[in-house]
């Protein structure tokens, strides 16, 4: 049985504050939108957004859907051939395979280099991606938990049971 970790939401906010301090301190890179990547991505997006007061939009990644998959990422990559950055938000970098998958999509629609960057709340450092921006990290190696974000918390216990058990080589 996994161990539930729930994210209470003060240490969310804290977290988005963190993100949002060091989008600010970064003064070589500023995006023009925040990317939320749904699902777990697009509560934390709309409030980066708030915080910095930048534009949200969203790829459904977690639907696997391509009309909201796939293909608005065809779409984000032409933005930024016209020189707009955009700053892609999940709540965690586990395994990096989401990253991965919208890093290799974006590059093969054309996106420019150095337009992208990606931002977690969390990110895993035995991930395969890195990421540019992040609120805390953790070791899968050594962390099992798996974290109950606030918009998560309202899901029945077997809903999130089975989200974990998804998964089982994070958690075991």
């Amino acid at each position: 049985m996994p161990i539930f970790t729930p994210i209470p939401q003060d240490d969310f906010v804290a977290a988005i504050h963190t993100l949002a301090a060091q989008l600010r301190a970064d003064a070589d890179w500023t995006p023009d939108f925040i990317i939320g990547i749904g699902r777990g991505g697009l509560v934390p997006a709309v409030f980066l957004s708030h915080a910095i007061g930048l534009p949200t939009l969203s790829v459904d990644y977690s639907s696997q859907v391509e009309d909201f998959a796939d293909q608005p990422l065809v779409k984000l990559a032409a933005r930024t051939q016209s020189g707009e950055r955009l700053l892609f938000l999940d709540d965690i970098n586990d395994s990096g395979r989401t990253i991965t998958h919208l890093r290799t999509a974006l590059a093969a629609a054309g996106a420019t280099p150095g337009a992208i960057r990606f931002a977690t709340l969390i990110d895993n450092l035995s991930s395969a991606e890195r990421i540019d921006y992040t609120a805390r990290t953790i070791d899968r190696r050594d962390t099992k938990d798996w974290f109950v974000f606030p918009w998560e918390a309202v899901a029945p216990a077997t809903t999130i049971e089975h989200d974990a058990a998804e998964v089982p080589d994070r958690i075991a």
